[in-house]
């Protein structure tokens, strides 16, 4: 069993995302929780083509590529960690790849524009988010956090927590980063303790 799920964007071996991801994994681990990593680099996946056929088979069927095995641990695991580095003031390729495949997901009615439900919602889902920048200033983060946050709250992901972390760029370096490792840590333990509360009732995330 998975409860939490972390999910690294970074192309870069040991890069700064993977370390974040990691720190907030093991402060939930810490509290009796089962995790899994993946770092998407490992994976060769490609992105979402709009060919609609999830639409009709209820997955994705048109790419058999390494999304095929996230899939299943993305199912099984209550609890998702997203961390990127922010490229262009957006999360990275790999990352925005991720998420555009969780297209699968959605359930669409007819009609323009189409009401649309997902079937993650209504299973007590709970996220937390974190990007790395080089820069200082907030702003430079452009939309990478609001570019994770918004797709995952369509899929009834309650957000936990948020973490921006500017300065860093050398690969690594936030491993020498106190103060944003237990801000890491923090945003685990936040996560381990929603999820050890009641599941929700709701049964759909839906647009209309």
């Amino acid at each position: 069993m998975i409860d939490i799920l972390g999910v690294s964007g970074t192309p870069r071996r040991n890069g700064n995302s993977d370390a974040m991801a990691e720190a907030v994994l093991a402060a939930a681990e810490a509290q009796g929780m089962a995790t899994r990593m993946v770092r998407l680099r490992d994976y060769d996946f490609g992105p979402c083509v709009g060919c609609e056929r999830c639409r009709k088979d209820k997955a994705c069927t048109r790419l058999m590529d390494g999304m095929q095995l996230i899939y299943p641990l993305l199912q099984e695991a209550r609890g998702l960690v997203l961390v990127s580095p922010v490229h262009t003031y957006n999360i990275s390729a790999l990352m925005k790849a991720f998420i555009d495949r969780l297209y699968c997901y959605y359930d669409f009615e007819d009609g323009v524009p189409r009401a649309w439900s997902s079937r993650l919602a209504g299973q007590g889902r709970k996220a937390v988010l974190a990007c790395v920048a080089e820069q200082l200033e907030q702003e430079n983060l452009g939309v990478a956090m609001e570019a994770m946050r918004m797709p995952l709250a369509s899929h009834d992901y309650e957000i936990v927590g948020e973490l921006p972390v500017l300065g860093l760029f050398r690969a690594g370096a936030v491993r020498s980063h106190e103060e944003a490792l237990e801000r890491c840590a923090t945003l685990g333990r936040e996560l381990a303790k929603a999820l050890h509360g009641p599941v929700s009732d709701r049964s759909t995330a839906s647009r209309t």
